[in-house]
């Protein structure tokens, strides 16, 4: 398989984290240019720290981390809005005290990045958004250029269904409603992974006992960030019994499309200032006359998708030269 070159857009977050864990397991796959952050499950400073965290506790130090937008494009939401402690504790690694990460991060601006990565690229990149859009869409907005060597973006965010912050808008989409309309109106070739996939991956107590008797730094520290979703005052959305694992979806998808199934279909995306704000209307049944701008995945192969997640973090067999101070509550 020829490797994917990768830029990662992550807001980590506890399955952030996961996601970026499971990217840097498959380096035979995946090429990762560099690991951009960005405003969302915690403030932009508290996102480019995890990540780097996340980085350090894999031994890939190696890896380029910028940090992007602290705000949205029209920065009109609360304060409050870029916060999910409620879901992800107050560090955005559930119970998991990673040390202060000591690897540098990038002083170049996350959106310079990927803009001049893109132009100066030989071949075709593809863009791996798990967060709020912000990043993708001011560098589309910046240098229109770029539109020309994306080879595709795969998203994690939207809903066909219900929402998980309103009744009809999932979170990622919410937080920037704007950036998701230049995104989607941009004719770049977008994959979307919405709540109606993810919450079909939803972590249990038996897969997190597998994880555990790996016996390793990292899965340690893995049970002590997905067991902040199986406590006892969680907050589960209806139907759901654990850690909803949404975002490592998208590099399940990279790395294996055959797990997931889809179709091409036109996504309108709410950019109104009501509590429609961030819905993804998607044309499933092709009622209306627009040209579908996204392929819309709906269905994963569940059991696939956790074995091949359990297979790439049971590569982490190292010693971490700086163990967590991880403890569960």
């Amino acid at each position: 398989m020829k490797k994917i070159p990768l830029i990662l857009d992550c807001d980590p977050g506890l399955d952030d984290a996961i996601a970026l864990l499971f990217a840097l397991a498959s380096p035979e796959e995946i090429d990762l240019l560099g690991v951009t952050t960005v405003v969302g499950n915690g403030p932009v400073q508290q996102t480019q720290e995890n990540a780097r965290r996340i980085c350090e506790l894999a031994a890939r130090p190696d890896i380029k981390v910028f940090q992007g937008c602290p705000r949205t494009l029209f920065a009109k939401l609360s304060s409050s809005t870029y916060s999910a402690t409620d879901i992800h504790g107050e560090t955005g690694l559930g119970d998991c005290k990673l040390p202060p990460p000591s690897m540098p991060l990038q002083p170049q601006h996350a959106v310079s990045f990927i803009i001049e990565t893109l132009l100066n690229a030989s071949e075709k990149i593809t863009l791996a958004p798990s967060g709020s859009l912000t990043n993708i869409a001011c560098a589309l907005i910046m240098e229109p250029r770029i539109k020309e060597k994306i080879d595709k973006i795969v998203l994690m965010g939207g809903v066909i269904g219900l929402g998980n912050i309103t009744p009809t808008a999932e979170y990622n989409f919410y937080c920037d409603p704007q950036a998701t309309y230049v995104v989607f109106m941009s004719g770049v070739p977008i994959v979307m992974i919405g709540l109606d996939v993810t919450r079909q991956t939803q972590t249990s107590e038996e897969w997190l006992h597998t994880i555990e008797a790996m016996g390793t730094p990292v899965s340690q520290a893995i049970i002590d960030m997905l067991s902040y979703y199986h406590r006892p005052d969680a907050i589960l959305e209806p139907g759901v019994t654990g850690g909803v694992l949404h975002d490592p979806n998208v590099i399940a998808y990279l790395l294996k499309p055959a797990l997931y199934k889809g179709r091409h279909a036109y996504v309108e995306i709410d950019i109104s200032s009501t509590i429609m704000a961030g819905r993804s209307t998607v044309d499933w049944h092709k009622k209306l006359s627009f040209q579908p701008n996204g392929y819309v995945i709906n269905e994963v192969d569940t059991a696939g998708f956790f074995d091949l997640l359990t297979e790439r973090l049971k590569r982490y067999t190292h010693v971490m030269k700086k163990d967590p101070t991880c403890s569960h509550s």
